[in-house]
């Protein structure tokens, strides 16, 4: 199967006509890449809702559609600027090979604002001709191409795979794909028939009493199956309701704790701490003033004092001289007196009076040194001054420097806090935020009580149908048991028996495939070669188990986010494999939460052998310039579009040959 084109008229927010070939081919090669790029609400989903909405019609499980019945979800998809009378209109073309030759099938849903019947109507050309018969049988016939089933295994979105990623079971409508994409539900069909089979025989040997009475257990049955069927449908409506109400729940919590609601509610002890840091920066001034009390000001004048210092020096040391120059005097003409008793000759005499003169002279030059003015500086005031120079001040300009950093640190401690209570919401603003933060909460809370009844009331059902037939089963055996046709039913029973022991066969080894390539598929895309060794799948649930080379178990919370999405787009990849359909694949929102490794691994690996047709509809920050161009030089790329969106008038334009760069 091979989609060729696309038409929208007067769909969503694509007004009038707009054309997109989906074709693999260009300059006579064949790439299976169809990239559609568009900002977040520019049109991307509704592509993939009109490809549903062509395929399956009023079963067409489309992203907008919730609780609508099928009339308002048309209505409701009609472009806003549709003139008067014009129709709304889908086309979708496809090839598919049968009879040894490729077939093209034209599907076309037009309605307007007043569906006939709140349908839309359907016609179908075959190789450009009309086939009525084909239209009305439309729905048992694309089942045999693309089954309702396992479509969204084959058109899925980012948004499915990191569900699927996130859960340790897949959902319920994932295990039902899979059941049909690997041919198990034929088996459950058969039991099925087979158990219609026997109810017929068993009517049929019953006398009237015991027909009344299995009449009666029958629709008693009937009655628990509706009521199960109806149990199952509110519980998907209150799963989208609870879904609905948990993310208003936390945009109501984010626009609380922006908007200062978080604050506000912490605007108590923000005073509160903002009175304790006034209160320390006060005893931080006072210790400061306490230091600025002792002789830390002089510190101010320090190059005058070490002046000081230095002028002190030199009158000490002047003083000095002035008392030694006496002394030296009277000692000197003792020592004169004395070698003249030592007839010394008059020439030796001289030269020592000499010496002993400018000894003398030099000291009398230190002892008047002229000095401008003088301090009149005592030593011990100059040892004071020096002790004052040397210890004193510099271990008080370190802890001044410690006081005016702790200063400085909790002023700007202040000026925060100060500052995050100014950005606090109102009273009256805090309490609307924190009414639609606590609405929010209840709705939610609301749905996740009735989801509970309603996960509780499936069981309830799902309980008393098997009840039922076990009631039926036992009666028709006890009441039946002598009959001539007996050997039907019980040949019946050897045969569900069978189908059973065939189903498990069945699933074991269709299984045990599928592990094979969900492997081989998640090793190919992973960069780390060796984190996992084998991928095994529970018989059961369908969940997934990983062990490394050395046959541990890897824990799944090991995986990082990436990885995990990774997995799960291998298990889809795998099943694509497994079910041997040749089909296309369209994927929304690819890239979610890949990092640049991984992203790299699925851009190379993944989309240009996914499938012969792989539709991928991103935004610019998923398939950026950087994977475009590695598309590009892998020659993956047929067809490229870009989806512009007006958000005056809400229209999109489709771009053809275009993308983001």
């Amino acid at each position: 199967m091979l989609f060729t084109e696309l038409v929208l008229q007067n769909f969503g927010p694509y007004a009038g006509k707009n054309i997109i070939n989906l074709r693999t081919e260009k300059d006579n090669e064949t790439r299976p890449i169809i990239l559609i790029g568009g900002m977040n609400g520019g049109g991307k989903t509704t592509l993939m809702d009109a490809i549903r909405l062509a395929l399956y019609g009023q079963r067409a499980q489309c992203s907008t559609r919730n609780n609508l019945s099928y009339s308002d979800f048309l209505i409701q998809a009609i472009n806003n600027q549709t003139p008067l009378g014009e129709e709304t209109r889908i086309e979708l073309a496809f090839e598919h090979f049968i009879d040894d030759q490729w077939k093209e099938i034209r599907i076309v849903r037009r309605w307007n604002k007043q569906p006939k019947d709140g349908k839309d109507t359907l016609g179908i050309l075959e190789e450009d001709w009309p086939a009525k018969a084909l239209a009305e049988t439309w729905d048992e016939y694309i089942e045999t191409l693309l089954p309702l089933g396992i479509s969204n295994l084959f058109l899925f979105d980012g948004e499915q795979v990191k569900e699927l990623a996130e859960q340790e079971t897949p959902p319920s409508s994932v295990i039902q794909a899979i059941q049909s994409l690997l041919g198990l539900e034929l088996v459950e069909r058969l039991a099925v028939d087979l158990e219609v089979l026997v109810n017929r025989k068993q009517k049929k040997l019953a006398t009237q009493k015991q027909l009344k009475t299995i009449e009666e257990i029958e629709d008693k049955l009937n009655h628990y199956k509706q009521e199960l069927e109806n149990a199952n449908q509110d519980y998907a409506s209150i799963d989208n309701q609870l879904k609905r109400a948990d993310k208003k729940v936390k945009e109501a919590t984010e626009k609380f704790r922006i908007e200062g609601g978080k604050i506000a509610a912490e605007s108590s002890t923000l005073k509160q701490n903002i009175d304790q840091l006034k209160e320390k920066l006060q005893q931080q001034r006072n210790e400061m003033v306490n230091l600025a009390a002792t002789s830390l000001p002089l510190a101010l004048i320090t190059p005058l004092l070490t002046e000081a210092k230095k002028q002190g020096e030199i009158e000490i040391k002047q003083q000095q001289a002035t008392l030694a120059k006496t002394v030296l005097q009277q000692r000197d003409q003792k020592l004169l007196d004395y070698l003249e008793t030592l007839q010394l000759t008059q020439e030796k005499l001289q030269k020592i009076e000499t010496f002993l003169q400018q000894e003398y002279e030099t000291l009398n030059q230190d002892a008047n040194t002229n000095l401008s003015h003088r301090l009149g500086i005592t030593e011990e005031e100059l040892n004071q001054l020096t002790t004052l120079l040397d210890y004193k001040l510099p271990s008080q300009l370190d802890i001044a420097k410690q006081y005016l950093e702790t200063l400085q640190t909790l002023e700007v401690d202040l000026d925060n806090t100060e500052r995050k209570l100014q950005v606090a919401a109102s009273p009256e603003d805090y309490q609307k935020l924190s009414d639609a933060l606590t609405n929010a909460q209840k709705e939610a809370a609301k749905y996740q009580t009735e989801y509970n009844q309603a996960e509780k009331r499936i069981r309830e059902a799902q309980k008393a149908v098997q009840m039922t037939i076990k009631d039926l089963r036992s009666y028709t055996d006890e009441v039946l048991e002598k009959q001539n046709n007996e050997h039907i039913i019980k040949s019946a029973a050897k045969v569900q028996t069978t189908l059973q022991l065939f189903k498990e066969r069945l699933t074991l080894k269709k299984l045990n495939k599928l592990e094979g390539e969900v492997t081989e598929c998640f090793r190919y895309l992973l960069h780390k070669s060796d984190l996992v060794h084998r991928v095994a799948i529970d018989t059961h649930d369908f969940s997934l188990s990983l062990y490394d080379p050395q046959g541990e178990t890897v824990p799944k919370h090991r995986l990082s986010a990436g990885e995990k999405q990774l997995l799960s787009i291998a298990f889809l990849w795998g099943l694509a494999r497994v079910s041997g359909r040749n089909l296309p694949i369209a994927i929304d929102t690819p890239l979610g939460r890949l990092d640049s490794s991984h992203r790299n691994n699925l851009v190379e690996r993944y989309f240009p052998t996914a499938s012969h047709q792989v539709i991928l509809l991103s935004t610019d920050t998923e398939i950026r310039q950087e994977e475009l161009q590695q598309l590009t030089q892998q020659d993956a790329i047929a067809h490229t579009y870009l989806l512009e969106y007006d958000a005056n008038n809400r229209q999109t334009t489709v771009n053809s040959d275009r993308y983001f760069w």
